[in-house]
């Protein structure tokens, strides 16, 4: 077994407190083995894939859904960002810049 094939079968938790090096030389090979073999092989059985396949979320097929929005022109007391390119109310301008008006999202 190559070193990239033990990391990808083996789950490392980041949060468990480190050993010291007195620790680690305390650990024998079979030790080390059998912690592995009791972590499990990270398999999952035949019986929840099935069962995965045949569930399906209530309204997840939108195939024949049309989505209808109406879209207004910008107006008057609004502005259109030239960093995010969203058009804001006129109370979110913060400042002009070379290229015109910044939101006070874009400036903060």
């Amino acid at each position: 077994m190559t070193m990239t094939e033990c990391d990808a079968t083996m789950a490392t938790d980041y949060d468990a407190p480190r050993k010291t090096d007195e620790d680690m030389s305390e650990d024998s090979l079979e030790e080390l083995k059998a912690r592995r073999a009791e972590k499990g092989s990270g398999t999952v059985d035949e019986d929840e894939t099935e069962a995965a396949e045949g569930f399906e979320l209530p309204g997840a097929d939108l195939s024949g859904e049309e989505l209808s929005v109406r879209v207004l022109p910008r107006q008057a007391d609004e502005f259109t960002c030239t960093r995010c390119f969203l058009v804001h109310h006129r109370s979110q301008l913060a400042s002009h810049d070379d290229l015109g008006p910044v939101c006070t999202e874009c400036a903060g």
